[in-house]
């Protein structure tokens, strides 16, 4: 049996979380790892104006399939909390 470490599983996580349309910014992310299963916290900025609810779900649903899929493990729970980010603003010449 392949042990998977808790970074690994983070990394693997908020990489994940980050290919979800509507994300914005850095995720954050934790992970315990107890045998054959993972449980993740994760810490989401949703670029403002996405729809949270809608890009927690995603996230939650997209974050759940790639964790299996590329540790192995099973995710038994996701926890998500919700900054809301603003978008990037062009920035103004100063003359």
């Amino acid at each position: 049996m392949t042990t998977v470490a808790p970074r690994a599983v983070r990394r693997i996580a908020a990489h994940a979380a980050r290919e979800v349309d509507g994300v914005g910014g850095e995720v954050g992310a934790e992970a315990t790892v107890d045998g054959a299963s993972t449980t993740l916290d994760i810490r989401l900025p949703v670029a403002y104006p996405a729809p949270i609810a809608a890009t927690v779900e995603r996230v939650r649903a997209h974050l759940l399939g790639r964790t299996t899929e590329l540790t192995g493990l099973s995710a038994r729970r996701v926890d998500i909390t919700v900054a809301l980010s603003r978008p990037e603003q062009p920035k103004r010449r100063v003359r």
